[in-house]
């Protein structure tokens, strides 16, 4: 199969890893030694997902990524990268967060679309090393939340610092959203929405809510006391929830402290209090973005067997699946119980 079927660019295939000058500087080259010394797997995971978009740069305009990802991130999912081009792999490493990433990205500015105008909030849960307040245009009349650990908001905001002062153009951010707050709090525990709305949030303002690669760490009650602490805000603005899903056999494919899983999340969504849910799976059409052509790719090949098989008959591997999930509703449109 050839470069371009697995979304990467004909013109040199094994460009060479450039890292940003700045990653040298005192400044972020002893923060990101202490972020590998002293932040557990949960919290690395942010510049493991900064890494992905760095490197996914022809298909995600995010010149913060190299920067959040540190050259350890960066060189290890390069490596990844490079041998799977060489050895022509039908699933490129990163690709399924290129995707994912693009899949959020859309579907944020089409719910801001839907609100016709005017302003709302959007949070993002488990923000991490996100830089959309930095890269989406969508975002002009927003206020944006960003909730985190304090350790990993206080590393992000050093890091934009940083940018902001240095002389490299290339990296120098500029915040597209119409506000930004940083709100240092743990969704493992029962305070975050209370630290939320004493950092500016306000209940009855219509607000989208982002939860990109989180949900699964919580632990199963808290993951579900999130998603109902949400679907609550339905009773009182026009709400919108966009989320990724694994299922149990996606959690079994990593060593990773994955804690919640759902097989059916278009029907747990809806029992907590959303009145419009839509599924997708990576790969789908609206999903897909290009980077996901050939009909024997692994996504591919999930979205052909339904939902319902486990292990694959082929080699009895688990079907492991991310769903992309859409929920929203209103005042209007909720029912009495």
């Amino acid at each position: 199969m050839s470069n371009q079927e697995n979304g990467l660019p004909e013109e040199n295939p094994y460009p060479e890893l450039k890292l940003p000058e700045l990653l040298s500087s005192d400044t972020l080259k002893s923060l990101h030694e202490a972020i590998e010394r002293d932040w557990d797997l949960l919290q690395r995971s942010a510049c493991q997902t900064a890494a992905g978009r760095a490197l996914w740069k022809q298909e995600i305009n995010d010149p913060l990524a190299e920067l959040f990802a540190g050259e350890t991130y960066l060189k290890a999912i390069y490596e990844k990268i490079k041998k799977d081009r060489i050895n022509n792999a039908r699933e490129i490493s990163g690709v399924i967060l290129a995707v994912r990433t693009l899949w959020f990205d859309s579907r944020l500015e089409q719910a801001l679309e839907s609100f016709n105008g005017g302003e709302a909030q959007v949070v993002l849960l488990g923000a991490g090393m996100d830089a959309r307040s930095y890269r989406l245009s969508c975002l002009k009349d927003s206020t944006v939340f960003e909730v985190d650990f304090p350790e990993v908001l206080h590393a992000k905001a050093t890091i934009i610092d940083a940018a902001v002062n240095s002389k490299d153009e290339h990296h120098h951010p500029t915040m597209t959203t119409k506000s930004l707050t940083r709100v240092p709090a743990d969704l493992a525990e029962d305070d975050w929405l209370e630290k939320l709305q004493i950092s500016g949030f306000e209940p009855n303002k219509r607000t989208v809510w982002v939860l990109e690669g989180i949900i699964y760490y919580l632990p199963h009650s808290h993951a579900v006391k999130v998603l109902k602490i949400i679907a609550d805000k339905c009773n009182l603005t026009n709400t919108v929830l966009l989320a990724d899903f694994m299922n149990k056999q996606a959690t079994m494919l990593s060593s990773s402290t994955f804690r919640f899983y759902c097989d059916w999340p278009d029907q747990l969504l809806p029992s907590l209090g959303f009145s419009e849910v839509k599924l997708s799976q990576i790969g789908d059409p609206d999903a897909n973005f290009g980077l996901l052509q050939d009909p024997l790719n692994l996504f591919n090949k999930l979205r052909s067997l339904p939902r319902s098989v486990e292990t694959h008959m082929e080699d009895g591997t688990p079907c492991g699946r991310l769903y992309l999930l859409q929920a929203s509703g209103s005042p209007d449109n909720q029912t009495s119980s």
